[in-house]
């Protein structure tokens, strides 16, 4: 893995390890933990881009740095679904009115548990 990726692997697996705090807190913090599990998704998608030499954007959708990937691992198209929801995850919890059910806190982990280890691979790490 370069130097310049390791940060962003960092900074993925602090926001992946401080959701599975906040789902294990009594009451959970459950709008924090889908914030974290988009976060941690959205920067290990970035280390990705920075493993393979492509421009890192100031962008926080999940969607957009998923095509910035597609021609380099096309395999990849099948976490789509999962990113679709984490964004929206992210952006509903974070404003009154919307509140995460366990149900969505718990998929927002899978989910982010599953890109954490598909982009592992592909950086040379274990997972």
């Amino acid at each position: 893995m370069k130097r310049r990726t390791a940060p962003w692997v960092r900074k993925a697996e602090d926001d992946l390890a401080g959701a599975r705090q906040l789902a294990a807190s009594k009451p959970p913090k459950r709008d924090l933990v889908c914030f974290h599990c988009q976060q941690a998704a959205e920067k290990y998608l970035k280390a990705l881009l920075q493993e393979l030499g492509a421009a890192v954007p100031k962008i926080h959708d999940l969607d957009t740095l998923l095509d910035l990937l597609l021609p380099h691992d096309a395999t990849l198209a099948r976490l789509r679904r999962g990113l679709k929801g984490l964004s929206r995850q992210a952006i509903d919890y974070r404003y009154p009115g919307h509140r995460a059910s366990t149900r969505q806190m718990r998929s927002a982990l899978r989910i982010a548990e599953r890109v954490r280890v598909e982009l592992r691979i592909r950086l040379g790490l274990e997972s």
